[in-house]
């Protein structure tokens, strides 16, 4: 049973007067203070009873509570080395949190879970929200799922489908490697500080196996990431920017049945692994 809850406001205040503490924008920190929120948040992951789960970022440990509350086995890691006193104190009820310092960019994330199959949840910093995220799907750990609280617009971008003015290369990215759906809005009047942005969670069923079959995926991201590098070129000239020589190019788009002239927001995962597919057949041919 909970000593506090750590969503209540009145409780949020005094833990954050108890120790002095002052949120740092630079590290995206804005406590929750709505019980429903956090319980949602917290629900939408599934958890059961001795389920490792990897929460980044616990600040307070607001979502830490909810998570520990559904007997999951919690795994909290904290960059701010002030908030290690401050959770060791608010997670003192729960036997099945254990905190650990440290950067979730720079952590070997598999070790510290132990290599077992574990679920991501967490209130994502926004600054870094795109890095974690990448971090966490490009690494190929034995994730199964993946709930996050981020910027909306981040949100909407992670869900876009092809020909919105949003689709990009992570909306790409993340549905190449998992099945996301955004589950609803949060807003900026649920936190202390309020930010100044609308919060969406999104929920993330990893893929065992990509959508799309490629041949060579470096090569698939490749051409991802220059059909979105300059999005006001058409397809054919960002291939060029590429390295692609023009007949390259036309035997490319040719082979692969696209128009040259159409741009990267209004391309499937299937065409673009069916351009990545042709130019991994061009090199092996050319190739001694």
């Amino acid at each position: 049973m909970k000593e506090a809850d750590l969503s209540n406001p009145d409780v949020v205040r005094y833990v954050v007067k108890r120790f002095g503490l002052r949120m740092h924008k630079k590290l995206g920190q804005n406590f929750l203070i709505r019980h429903s929120v956090v319980d949602g948040i917290a629900e939408a992951a599934g958890l059961e009873e001795g389920t490792p789960v990897l929460e980044i970022g616990p600040g307070i440990g607001t979502l830490t509570q909810a998570l520990a509350e559904t007997g999951a086995d919690v795994t909290a890691v904290e960059l701010d080395d002030r908030l290690l006193p401050v959770l060791e104190k608010t997670l003192a009820h729960y036997d099945n949190v254990r905190v650990v310092h440290g950067d979730i960019l720079r952590i070997d994330i598999e070790e510290v879970m132990q290599h077992k199959p574990f679920t991501v949840c967490a209130n994502l910093p926004y600054y870094i929200t795109t890095p974690i995220i990448m971090k966490l799907l490009e690494q190929k750990l034995p994730i199964e799922k993946i709930v996050v609280m981020v910027q909306k617009e981040v949100a909407e971008r992670m869900t876009a489908v092809p020909g919105s003015k949003i689709y990009g290369a992570l909306s790409v990215s993340v549905q190449y490697y998992t099945e996301p759906k955004m589950l609803f809005d949060i807003s900026p009047k649920c936190f202390l500080p309020a930010p100044e942005v609308t919060s969406a969670v999104v929920s993330m069923d990893v893929r065992r196996q990509p959508p799309v079959d490629v041949a060579d995926e470096k090569r698939f991201f490749q051409v991802v990431k220059a059909a979105f590098s300059q999005r006001r070129k058409t397809f054919a000239n960002t291939l060029r920017a590429a390295g692609l020589s023009k007949e390259d190019i036309a035997s490319l788009l040719q082979k692969s049945g696209i128009d040259g002239g159409r741009r990267g927001e209004t391309m499937s995962l299937q065409e673009f692994a069916d351009v990545a597919n042709a130019w991994s057949r061009l090199c092996s041919r050319t190739q001694p």
